[in-house]
């Protein structure tokens, strides 16, 4: 039998690669909208700085209801609650965090999600990525649904949610609240590897 360092990938061009029994819900490399590569992957504990950092440098216009908090503590106490109560995936460029999806709580049947990516780095479908990885990652675990809350003046937000089939499910003074069922094909379609995809499209 191979073992995991003989079948690993080790090119960024995977879009003939139809995957192996190693490989991750998603394929953790793409390349975004400006060519850049980039890599998904669960955070570890050596990324919580470089993630702090990368919410540290938002500011007030990156905020929605509330978060990400714009003190580098709340921040700190923020992003530790995450990690502690739920589990995160990180997109990198180089060795630099640039987005981030942090899911809660982990003993939930339809856990929570927030999402941001990095000042710079938006508009590039790195977001977009993000959505397909966390997707992919919780069917794999054997969620029932995805939900999340969005302010209702985020149109643009509420459309890219609606695109991969989140609903809305109630609709408050302010936000709106969304939900995907994991039993629906896109769930299976995120977990695609690369070189099976455009079947479909």
């Amino acid at each position: 039998m191979e073992s995991n360092e003989s079948v690993a990938c080790d090119r960024w061009d995977n879009g003939d690669c139809t995957g192996t029994p190693f490989c991750p819900p998603r394929c953790p490399r793409f390349v975004d909208g400006e060519g850049e590569p980039m890599l998904v992957e669960p955070a570890r504990e050596d990324d919580y700085y470089p993630l702090v950092k990368m919410y540290d440098e938002m500011g007030a216009q990156e905020q929605t209801m509330g978060i990400p908090p714009l003190t580098r503590n709340k921040v700190e106490e923020w992003i530790q609650r995450l990690y502690r109560r739920g589990w995160n995936l990180v997109a990198k460029h180089d060795d630099r965090v640039v987005g981030h999806v942090g899911v809660t709580p982990t003993d939930s049947d339809e856990p929570q999600f927030v999402i941001f990516v990095a000042p710079g780095y938006q508009n590039r479908g790195i977001g977009s990525e993000l959505m397909k990885h966390v997707i992919a990652y919780a069917s794999d675990r054997g969620y029932d649904a995805l939900t999340l809350d969005v302010a209702r003046e985020n149109r643009r937000a509420i459309t890219v949610y609606k695109n991969v089939e989140f609903e809305v499910t109630d609709s408050k003074a302010g936000e709106v609240e969304m939900a995907l069922s994991l039993e629906k094909s896109i769930a299976e379609e995120s977990k695609l590897p690369p070189g099976k995809r455009d079947q479909c499209a």
